[in-house]
């Protein structure tokens, strides 16, 4: 017997920025067996949060939901530091909400639980 389980993946690409223009990323949002949406980040050419103007010490990721909540899932770290040599940085978590947006804020604080004014990076809603 065969069994085939399929788990619809969307690649959604950050939009450029105004804050770090050289900064490139996609979001990959796949839903898994327990129907929870697991959240994929790759970023390239990131600017350590330290060099924005005003500078800040963390980059915090945030997800709307379907019903309309903004929830803070998140902030980025690299391997080696906060950032690699190379400016790349993964994050990746689980959300039992289904994601229609993704974005990125630049804060002085991980554990807030509202968005700052900062957005560095967005996806358009999905």
């Amino acid at each position: 017997m065969l069994f085939y389980v399929s788990s619809c993946a969307r690649k959604i690409s950050f939009q450029t920025s105004s804050v770090v223009p050289a900064a490139q990323g996609s979001v990959k949002v796949t839903k898994d067996k327990n129907e929870n949406y697991k959240i994929k980040i790759s970023l390239i050419n990131l600017a350590e949060p330290t060099r924005l103007q005003p500078s800040k010490s963390t980059y915090v990721v945030w997800m709307e939901t379907a019903d309309n909540r903004t929830k803070n899932i998140g902030q980025i770290n690299s391997s080696t530091g906060f950032l690699s040599s190379k400016l790349k940085a993964d994050f990746e978590t689980v959300s039992s909400f289904k994601p229609v947006k993704i974005f990125i804020t630049a804060e002085d604080d991980a554990s807030i639980r509202y968005p700052g004014m900062q957005v560095v990076l967005s996806t358009n809603n999905f």
